[in-house]
């Protein structure tokens, strides 16, 4: 790994925002579910929660590429099962909505833990969903149209999150514990390696404080002990 990739991925993990995050209700396109994990990247939220069917998920899946790599996307079948653990853990969940009790995105205030929830293309967010949610925001619009594309409403209000959070200093220290940031440091740094712990189940080898792997050669001779003919090596099994 290179100095300069080694500080990109630093300088990232740096700035992660554990309590930032989005759940899609049943956004079934998958150009706008991947613009939606592109943007919750952009401004450092480590996962989304997506509720989707099983055909438009695995559609989705099938074209995942680039920022999904960076960002946790997790899967449901139901609003409840993505939403109910978020507000257990004290998350507002800030739906964006346009009804009679929608306020400015502007006025809420992101610097609390946030689940950002967005409704389907046509149909909006759900009835479940308004119900869960603790306050309704919309984007004040000037023109013909009544509402943004799920995936530009979602870059305006993460942005003001984004915004927000900058000025409270949220960025300015790792804010994920020890134990996540070696783990995606690891996953981040050495893709191939991290495939091959996976296809054999190992647990990942220990990096140096310079987050560099601590005797690699030392770590192999194990597995290969461990492992003995079932072992491929390590070159090939990454081809």
């Amino acid at each position: 790994m290179t100095p300069e990739r080694k500080a990109q991925i630093q300088r990232v993990l740096q700035s992660r925002q554990p309590d930032l995050t989005v759940v899609t209700d049943y956004v079934h396109k998958g150009r706008n579910l991947s613009a939606i994990v592109r943007t919750a990247d952009a401004v450092g939220a480590m996962a989304v929660h997506c509720v989707i069917g099983d055909k438009d998920y695995k559609a989705f899946r099938g074209t995942a590429k680039g920022s999904h790599g960076w960002v946790k996307v997790n899967r449901y079948t139901a609003l409840d099962e993505a939403v109910e653990p978020l507000k257990a853990q004290g998350v507002q969940i800030v739906a964006a909505n346009l009804s009679e009790n929608s306020v400015d995105f502007r006025d809420v205030d992101y610097t609390r833990p946030t689940a950002l929830l967005l409704g389907a293309e046509k149909e909006g967010v759900s009835r479940e969903g308004r119900r869960a949610a603790d306050i309704e925001v919309t984007i004040p619009m000037v023109g013909m149209v009544q509402s943004f594309n799920v995936s530009v409403a979602a870059g305006i209000i993460l942005s003001e999150a984004l915004r927000q959070r900058q000025l409270a200093g949220l960025y300015d220290n790792t804010r994920i514990d020890e134990a996540t940031y070696q783990r995606l440091f690891f996953e981040w740094g050495y893709p191939k390696l991290r495939h091959f712990c996976e296809h054999y189940a190992l647990e990942y080898p220990p990096l140096d404080a310079e987050g560099d792997l601590d005797n690699p050669a030392a770590w192999y001779a194990a597995v290969r002990e461990q492992l003995g003919d079932r072992a491929l090596d390590f070159g090939e099994l990454n081809r």
